[in-house]
Formats: structure tokens, C-alpha cells, sequence
């Protein structure tokens, strides 16, 4: 392990009750991730990938071990200090988007920064410079039900980054895609990850993405490996 590293997992466990079965997902992982580093975590439907993403993102708590981000232990922090941080200092990318359909793409992007306590047109500004940056700048206004799914996507992208996260955690960002807009949606994350320096954990079964990462990490009977 090192102090430099974003995120740190260690000697991390999580079981689940299901019916009678005792399930134990997580079987003393342990990860430290650096800075800007790009970190994609691989394995077989039902190994655990998005249980150890929600638990680096502190969305969930292990039986047993610790998650640091940035030095701190998250799992220490009371509920309203962890939920702070995390605004600060994490960004969620997922599956689904997840888009509030009411709301506009600059309203969707602005809204992490709104629960930071930014104000209105401060927040409005980064949004709409975020996602010009993700090639929306012509679709501020447009509602997630009238866009693509590739812009849905890029739009959930630019609100994962636009409180300016030192790592986005990202669970099959391109699962629900087609080939051709999964490929350019992930360019745009490899861009945006060397243009802005910030760290990347992507939890995907798309190789091609895989590649492009820093290491790629195998999730297998509980633990990780790099083989």
C-alpha cells in the first residue's frame, strides 16, 4: 500500500444471507489505487464486481476490513460526514444512467453540485461546461427522454465528473450500448481520465474497454488477481 494511493481496500470481506446460504462474495480483497490510474475489474457474472464497487464507494459496508479514500477510512465517518466526502471526492457512473426524467441534461449534471451546497448559477456554469466537454453543449436543455443512449450516458459521465472527483467509479458504463456507441463512450472516459487526472475503477465485461486501462484485475472465488 502507499499514502499516495486515491483509493485503498484492505483485507476486505462481504457475505450475504440468502435463504439458507451463507454467501461469502468477498474474500479478503485488497487493492490500492493511484492517482489518474485507470483500474478495470473483471470476473464472471456473480463474483462480486459491483459488491466491491459499492463498497469502495462506500455505498455499502464490509463484514470485515477497511476502504480508505484519500487517507481516510470511510467506514469510520458518520453518515452524514461519509455522504459529504463522498460528493467531494467520488463520482458514480453506472449501467443505467439513471437520469432524473424530469429534468433537463444541465439540470441532471448540475445536481451534485446543488447537494454540495454550490449555488445555483455557479452550479449551472460547471454543468454546462462539462457537458460541452462531453460533446453535449447543444443538448443542455433536452430531457433524458429525448435523447440517445449514448447521450444518456455522456450525460451521466459529465455528472459523475463535474464536482471535479479524484476517482469515478464506474459499474458496465457500457453494458445497456451498441458497439460503435459503447467504443466512442469509451474513448471519452480515457480522454477525460488524461485530460483531468482523475482515477478510474470500472467494473465491465467489455474487453475492449478493459484494454485500454492502466491494469486489469480478475474477481475470482472472492479475490482479486492480476492474472
Amino acid at each position: 500500500m502507499t499514502d499516495e494511493a486515491v483509493i485503498e481496500a484492505s483485507d476486505v470481506h462481504k457475505s450475504y444471507i440468502q435463504g439458507d446460504k451463507h454467501l461469502h462474495v468477498l474474500r479478503g480483497v485488497t487493492l490500492a489505487v493511484a492517482p489518474a490510474e485507470r483500474v478495470a475489474i473483471v470476473g464472471l457474472s456473480g463474483s462480486g464486481k459491483s459488491t466491491l464497487l459499492h463498497l469502495l464507494g462506500g455505498l455499502d459496508s464490509p463484514d470485515h476490513g477497511s476502504v480508505r479514500v484519500n487517507g481516510r477510512d470511510i467506514y469510520t465517518m458518520n453518515e452524514r460526514d461519509l455522504g459529504l466526502f463522498r460528493n467531494r471526492t467520488l463520482g458514480f457512473v453506472y449501467q443505467f444512467h439513471h437520469l432524473l426524467a424530469e429534468f433537463s441534461a444541465l439540470e441532471n449534471v448540475a445536481m451534485p453540485l446543488l447537494i454540495g451546497g454550490a449555488k445555483r448559477a455557479e452550479a449551472h456554469i460547471k454543468a454546462e461546461e462539462m457537458l460541452e466537454s462531453v460533446g453535449l453543449a447543444e443538448r443542455l436543455t433536452h430531457r433524458p427522454g429525448q435523447l440517445s443512449g449514448g447521450e444518456r450516458q455522456r450525460v451521466a459521465i459529465a455528472r459523475a465528473l463535474v464536482t471535479g472527483p479524484d476517482c469515478v467509479l464506474a459499474d458496465e458504463p457500457t453494458g445497456n450500448l451498441d458497439e460503435q456507441t459503447s467504443g466512442e463512450v469509451n474513448d471519452l472516459m480515457i480522454a477525460l481520465s488524461e485530460s483531468l487526472r482523475i482515477s478510474f475503477v470500472v467494473v465491465t465485461h467489455n474487453l475492449s474497454l478493459a484494454a485500454e486501462m492502466d491494469r486489469t484485475l480478475h474477481l475470482h472465488q472472492g479475490q482479486l488477481d492480476d492474472g
